[in-house]
């Protein structure tokens, strides 16, 4: 699991985070959600050794990780942020082989070859392997990108908004491709905006509001009409069609 304890970030005198506290469970789902602002990618980012918090620790299966090292970290962990800066000139497959890194450093065995094969077909980007990112769309650059990260094979597997640029199918796919990783004991926690889809397909829900935690559970404990009219300050009803909750907001 993941233990959140007592998080502080601060840039400069503006406070991003302030005690924000929540366990997040080992094999569920987890969404993080929240309005604008909220802290909800910074939070992420610390928990991803992107940035280090000014107080606090976050704990994966009992690492703290801004004192575990960054090879054991990376072979539990792996991250896809929201902003991707790579190189355009480069083709899907050797992107792809990245994550293998922390496994091989740079010495691809039949293995990882296995491994990047399997991300590449979970993501349905098999036929474009062997393009440059500068020839796809941009979905297909994303797809790429989650490919990259799903190569890694770690347990714990963040993604900053992950269905950016995605379309409706998609966007389903790669959150039934999520939940499929939970069966076979992976930990999917991502930063999502539709609520929807986190209803849906997560099993577990952390939700931020000005910095802090304001709730954090099982999804049908905070998928309710009041946590989430206060959460997003404005009224949300939740519904149920074909026995899947809907939450509806004008």
């Amino acid at each position: 699991m993941i233990e959140i304890q007592n998080i502080r970030y601060a840039i400069g005198d503006s406070l991003i985070l302030d005690q924000v506290d929540a366990v997040i469970p080992k094999g569920e789902v987890t969404a993080i959600i929240g309005p604008n602002g909220a802290g909800k990618s910074t939070l992420l980012s610390l928990a991803s050794r992107l940035i280090k918090p000014d107080a606090g620790a976050i704990r994966v299966d009992g690492h703290d990780v801004h004192h575990a090292s960054t090879a054991e970290m990376a072979k539990l962990l792996s991250v896809l942020r929201q902003e991707n800066h790579i190189a355009s000139r480069l083709r899907v497959r050797d992107l792809v082989s990245f994550g293998r890194f922390p496994h091989n450093r740079g010495q691809t065995r039949p293995e990882d070859s296995e491994k990047i094969d399997e991300a590449l077909d979970m993501m349905e980007m098999r036929p474009f392997e062997n393009r440059y990112l500068d020839e796809l769309s941009g979905g297909q650059r994303q797809r790429a990108l989650v490919a990259m990260i799903l190569s890694q094979d770690t347990d714990y597997i963040l993604l900053d908004e992950p269905l950016n640029n995605l379309d409706l199918v998609h966007a389903r796919n790669l959150m039934v491709i999520l939940e499929k990783l939970k069966n076979v004991g992976k930990t999917p926690i991502l930063v999502i905006h539709d609520i929807n889809y986190a209803a849906k397909y997560a099993t577990h829900i952390l939700a931020l509001k000005n910095g802090t935690t304001f709730a954090n559970g099982p999804t049908l404990e905070i998928f309710q009409s009041e946590t989430l009219s206060n959460l997003f300050d404005s009224h949300i009803s939740i519904q149920t069609l074909d026995g899947q909750l809907i939450a509806l907001h004008h």
